[in-house]
């Protein structure tokens, strides 16, 4: 069963929730989960205000660039990863084991996340970030204001490569606190090693797509969802949660884990596709359109060149850097007329079905397993 939305002019079919908003069970878990997100925020600040004197000590530019750091961490963000290996977690501990010894890793994948959309936005070439200026942008702003010499671009984006770097070393550093057994910590770091290499992977894939968009496919496009996004959003951070409560080898748990991971990551991503066309800036704090201005081949785009008629693909081959907003508006309708959207929207909805299907394992704990539920739907009916 399934309901009507809206994402910019063009109906989305979207799953329907399971259970009411009322329902008391429901109502204690999101109250939890922004429990959840405040402890993340919380350990990431304590941390972060400690390494800003540490690099102040060095020299006081090294600090400001380290505020700019903190800055691109702490402003914003839904803290899906952290909540995700949080009920990973939960989903093997029970509600009986202590959150502040695993916090330090849950808060880690944050700064691994801000390591990943700060090389993102240089590479994009993206000017905001939730609502803000991205790190490059914000550093060449600096740059230009203070009167130095050389392109301030240039130096924006060299300066947000380090910052991203730094982030990454931050992630290692605040990860090696969590108070674990040394085994068990090493296990996590394996499991976290191997989501690192394949977001890698799939950053790789989507640059080489970008270059190459009339080889690309469907298929590739996915490919690229499933390590870019599903990988690092959604399934390595639940086998990261089940790594740091001492699962090593337990095939249907992590069956399980991995199931509902690759679906609701896919979903998570083909939802981004949907919103970087037809979001609302104001709410997704990104321009509208960039995905058409680019021609990027994400699997919205390639289903619409598949499905298009010959006028339709004359329309889509237009798509360039230079579009103005007007253009950009008719090719969204061009997408949409394809019947792109409402098959992308019937992927997300068979993806969340499937990754409500392996949350029948009677292994998991039930408050995870009903709060993976809800995260599956959440993540995928967002407007942002």
């Amino acid at each position: 069963m399934a309901n009507d939305a809206v994402v910019g002019n063009t109906p989305r079919v979207v799953p329907a929730r399971r259970g009411g908003q009322n329902d008391p069970v429901r109502a204690s878990l999101a109250a939890y989960a922004t429990e959840i997100v405040t402890a993340v925020d919380d350990t990431l600040a304590d941390f972060l205000s400690a390494e800003i004197d540490t690099m102040t000590a060095i020299d006081p530019a090294v600090g400001g660039f380290a505020v700019t750091a903190r800055d691109s961490v702490l402003a914003g963000g839904k803290r899906v990863r952290p909540t995700f290996a949080y009920w990973g977690w939960r989903g093997v501990a029970g509600g009986g084991e202590p959150l502040p010894p695993v916090l330090p890793a849950l808060a880690a994948l944050e700064l691994l996340h801000a390591f990943a959309l700060i090389h993102d936005d240089v590479m994009d070439s993206s000017a905001t970030r939730r609502g803000r200026p991205t790190a490059h942008v914000a550093v060449a702003a600096q740059h230009a204001a203070a009167g130095r010499r050389g392109d301030p671009g240039k130096f924006g984006e060299t300066v947000a490569i380090l910052v991203g770097d730094l982030c990454l070393v931050w992630a290692d550093r605040l990860l090696a606190r969590a108070a674990l057994p040394p085994a068990r910590l090493l296990e996590v770091r394996r499991c976290y090693d191997q989501m690192r290499v394949e977001t890698i992977a799939g950053q790789y894939l989507d640059v080489l797509g970008e270059s190459d968009p009339t080889n690309w496919s469907v298929d590739r496009a996915l490919q690229v969802a499933r390590y870019k996004t599903a990988s690092y959003t959604v399934q390595w951070p639940l086998l990261f949660g089940a790594r740091l409560a001492g699962v090593v080898a337990e095939p249907p748990l992590i069956a399980a884990y991995t199931r509902y991971g690759l679906a609701v990551g896919e979903a998570f991503q083909l939802c981004d596709d949907l919103l970087g066309v037809y979001g609302d800036p104001a709410t997704t704090g990104k321009p509208a359109g960039d995905d058409l201005r680019t021609g990027k081949p994400t699997a919205l785009l390639m289903l619409a060149r598949t499905l298009a008629d010959p006028a339709q693909r004359r329309a889509l081959d237009q798509v360039g850097v230079g579009a103005s907003d007007r253009e950009v508006t008719r090719l969204a309708d061009v997408v949409a007329d394809t019947g792109a959207v409402a098959q992308v929207e019937r992927m997300i909805s068979d993806r969340v079905d499937e990754a409500l299907a392996a949350l029948d394992d009677p292994s998991i704990d039930e408050a995870a397993r009903t709060a993976l539920a809800g995260l599956a739907a959440a993540a995928t009916r967002r407007p942002a």
